[in-house]
């Protein structure tokens, strides 16, 4: 009897194992993603974690359910980092993560946008989200209302602020402070571009200076960089700082904390940031727009006081100095845990107490170009050397609170220490509008900022031949009487089309050429 059951048990025991050969391994389970790094116009890098070994796969296609191509990993990892190579530009891509054989994820959300080609004049929205993960009421309801505020729009990239992970930077804050919380909506669809704080240079196991020299901290470990030029802008061969183009837009993500070569910080103007820096802004001095962001801020006097700390004292004395000389229109900051933002200003290197507006401010409107008194948007021409900096510090949207006595900077005076927030950039040709997008769901600042409406755009077309002219704003148009940012325009002879805001801000003109 008992050699009968040993045979049943041997047999039951040899059906199992035939079933599991031929079924495959188990099923892997998800721990962390999917997420989109390193996004350019015709590839992307599609980053997930799973609890075992496993090979990766991507399945991707145009139409959701119909993937009709794939990437794989041979190499059995549990950090898969997938590049699809390829891809047209501004497409949306629907995609699949598992396993050779097996699905992870997939399903109406994830798929992601191609990058524009660069130069692309269209409308893009990136938001901007500072000193987030610490897991806070604040932080998730940021996020919603920076979600409410999409609706339907897809956001084209959204960018880090540094303090990515609170307290210590540790890969197991990473996973509860930043993608459990973005990782049904943010993460899955929209290409993220980080840089880094303070905080994620901090690391239990050695000493903030160590990891400041090597670098060997989560934050490097979780975040894929377009270091080598694949995004647009020089190589920079460094994760630590790089740059992207986003259509007519170009970014430079650095790093305000880490060290380089063993002694060089960002401020040290020969250091290799710095001299990247250069290099970067030299080769994209033409590009529409130029944006810089990094954690620690020039001016605040929020949590933090930059008449006080050495980084921000540096910063302030040494590195912006580079920025402004190349004409970077909007710098953006965290590290103080609260919201301020200047004019448009150009020149002041010193303490607080050195501020003089009638020197410093290149244009004393409010730039919120919404019809109150003095609000016209600022504006950057060749008339004026396309002068002038928007400086921001916006490191609310997880932590939240603190103000020096002097607060807020005299340079910053739309300022909210109470209400945690992010900010949204929407700017499509010669037009950035600026919202900071509150944990309420209020939009308690925004500015806007053209280039080039005094300049005479000329285009030339062929006789009866139809053609769109738009401005960087609406208005009313002459010849003519149409109203709105656009007018189609159809000339037997060359003619200028002038068009004037509402509020008398702003006029700009058209030359249209016709040739037979």
């Amino acid at each position: 009897m008992q050699k009968k059951f040993a045979l049943i048990l041997l047999l039951l025991l040899s059906v199992t194992l035939l079933h599991a050969q031929r079924s495959g391994p188990s099923h892997a389970i998800l721990l962390r993603g999917p997420y989109l790094q390193a996004a350019t116009s015709t590839s992307i890098v599609i980053r997930w974690r799973t609890d075992v070994l496993t090979r990766g796969a991507v399945h991707f296609g145009k139409m959701l359910g119909q993937p009709d191509r794939n990437a794989q990993d041979s190499v059995l990892v549990t950090e898969h980092k997938i590049r699809l190579d390829g891809l047209e530009p501004a497409t949306k891509y629907y995609y699949t993560i598992g396993s050779y054989k097996d699905s992870l994820q997939s399903g109406p959300d994830n798929y992601f946008v191609t990058l524009p080609v660069p130069g692309t004049v269209a409308l893009y929205r990136i938001a901007a989200v500072g000193d987030c993960g610490n897991n806070s009421v604040n932080q998730r309801a940021v996020r919603d209302q920076l979600i409410h505020y999409l609706g339907d729009n897809y956001l084209n990239a959204w960018i880090l602020l540094g303090d990515n992970a609170y307290s210590t930077g540790r890969d197991a804050e990473f996973q509860s402070n930043f993608f459990n919380i973005y990782k049904d909506n943010l993460l899955p669809k929209y290409p993220m571009y980080p840089s880094p704080g303070n905080h994620d240079y901090y690391d239990g196991d050695s000493t903030e200076e160590k990891v400041q020299h090597t670098h060997q901290v989560a934050y490097y470990q979780n975040f894929t960089m377009p270091t080598d030029g694949e995004a647009g802008g020089v190589a920079s061969h460094n994760p630590a700082f790089y740059s992207f183009d986003l259509g007519n837009i170009h970014f430079l993500s650095l790093d305000s904390y880490g060290i380089e070569e063993d002694k060089y910080r960002i401020y040290d103007t020969l250091g290799p940031q710095a001299e990247w820096v250069k290099r970067d802004l030299e080769a994209n001095a033409h590009k529409g727009w130029v944006i810089a962001y990094w954690h620690h801020p020039p001016y605040t006097m929020g949590s933090h006081n930059s008449d006080h700390e050495e980084e921000l004292v540096h910063i302030r004395e040494n590195f912006i100095r580079i920025l402004e000389r190349y004409g970077v229109d909007l710098i953006i900051c965290g590290h103080s845990h609260d919201y301020e933002r200047s004019k448009l200003i150009k020149g002041h290197y010193g303490m607080e107490t050195t501020w003089d507006s009638t020197a410093y401010v290149i244009n004393r409107s409010s730039g919120l170009y919404d019809g109150t008194a003095n609000s016209c948007p600022y504006l950057k021409d060749s008339a004026n050397g396309y002068t002038g900096t928007v400086y921001i510090v916006s490191g609310s949207a997880g932590q939240l609170g603190g103000k020096q006595t002097s607060w807020p900077h005299d340079a910053l005076p739309y300022a909210d220490a109470t209400h945690g927030g992010a900010g949204m950039l929407e700017i499509q040709g010669d037009r950035l509008d600026w919202k900071w997008i509150c944990a309420d769901g209020q939009i308690r600042d925004h500015f806007t900022m053209l280039k080039n409406t005094s300049q005479r755009h000329q285009l030339t077309v062929k006789k009866g031949e139809a053609v769109t002219l738009t401005a960087a704003f609406p208005g009313k148009w002459k010849p003519g009487a149409a109203t709105g940012a656009t007018i189609e325009v159809k000339p037997s002879a060359t003619t200028v089309y002038t068009v004037k805001d509402a509020t008398g801000c702003v006029q700009e003109s058209f030359e249209v050429k016709v040739v037979r």
